[in-house]
């Protein structure tokens, strides 16, 4: 899949925690980007932050891990990413989601369609 060199980068910032269903909100939303053509997904698991609430998540040894902190992040088209967040409208009760402009050099061979 190629990528076009003048892209957007969707960042989606939620806690492990969160549920799309019954499903986690970060499993759901991947697998509908993919649904969705999108170029790819990747989900980064952070070890400590704290989002509008002011509570501290953390990994720190002797306490359990709780709803640590995940970002989603997404390039592709700015078309493509304009019409997911429609989607993600009806996913998401809570979290943040920043858009940049990116510029994309992509490495590698086009996979043969």
């Amino acid at each position: 899949m190629q990528i076009p060199k003048q892209a957007l980068l969707l960042r989606i910032f939620i806690g492990e925690d969160d549920k799309f269903g019954s499903s986690p909100l970060y499993e759901a939303i991947v697998l509908k980007a993919r649904e969705q053509h999108l170029a790819g997904a990747t989900v980064l698991r952070g070890s400590m932050g704290f989002g509008a609430s002011s509570r501290l998540h953390t990994t720190k040894i002797l306490r359990l891990s709780e709803d640590l902190p995940l970002v989603i992040e997404i390039v592709d088209s700015e078309n493509k990413i304009n019409g997911f967040l429609s989607v993600l409208d009806g996913m998401m009760s809570s979290g943040l989601i920043t858009l940049e402009k990116v510029q994309v050099l992509q490495y590698g061979e086009e996979t043969a369609k």
